[in-house]
């Protein structure tokens, strides 16, 4: 990478802007920019889970999404680059199946919650889809890969499953919703 950055401010957002990887300088708050920085978010807060203690396999999975969504920040920085491709998906789908076949099957609601880990997780699947939703909003008015779209969608079910494995590597069931618990007074 070398010397790529050797001065962290550069001053040309100061009036608002800010440069694609193409060159092009759009609105700080224009669609693109906001499906970056909830990539961005998403990858910050994977990494503030990666800063409990996790089991091995999670931390590795976690650690390779973080990756991933670098790729995703530069196709979505580079209008027309196609940088996630069928094989992250189907990547994902594997790993979901095989996290998913380590648990029960899901017959209640579960409210996000149980040990911090878990917890955190559940965080970073509602960040994903919010990231998610600002693709498709893009989506909507450029350009945006399929792939880069159910990465995402896969992405949240993960870190999903994640959230209700960590909970049973902490000996915590998951945290059911039950309908109405404060009307029963």
């Amino acid at each position: 990478m070398g010397h790529r950055l050797s001065r962290i401010y550069t001053r040309t957002g100061d009036q608002g802007t800010t440069g694609l990887g193409d060159g092009t300088r759009v609105a700080k708050d224009h669609l693109r920019i906001e499906a970056i920085g909830a990539v961005d978010e998403l990858n910050a807060h994977i990494g503030v889970l990666l800063a409990e203690d996790l089991p091995a396999q999670i931390a590795e999975v976690l650690l390779g999404v973080q990756h991933d969504l670098f790729d995703l920040g530069g196709e979505l920085a580079v209008p027309g680059l196609a940088a996630v491709q069928d094989q992250y998906v189907a990547r994902l789908e594997r790993l979901l199946d095989a996290a998913n076949a380590q648990l029960g099957s899901l017959k209640e609601f579960i409210l996000p919650g149980g040990c911090r880990a878990a917890a955190l997780a559940q965080v970073c699947r509602t960040v994903c889809r919010r990231a998610e939703r600002r693709v498709v909003s893009l989506g909507q008015s450029e350009a945006v890969s399929e792939p880069a779209r159910r990465y995402l969608n896969r992405l949240s079910d993960l870190l999903f499953v994640q959230a209700r494995l960590l909970n049973r590597v902490a000996g915590q069931g998951d945290v059911l919703w039950q309908k109405g618990l404060n009307r029963r007074d």
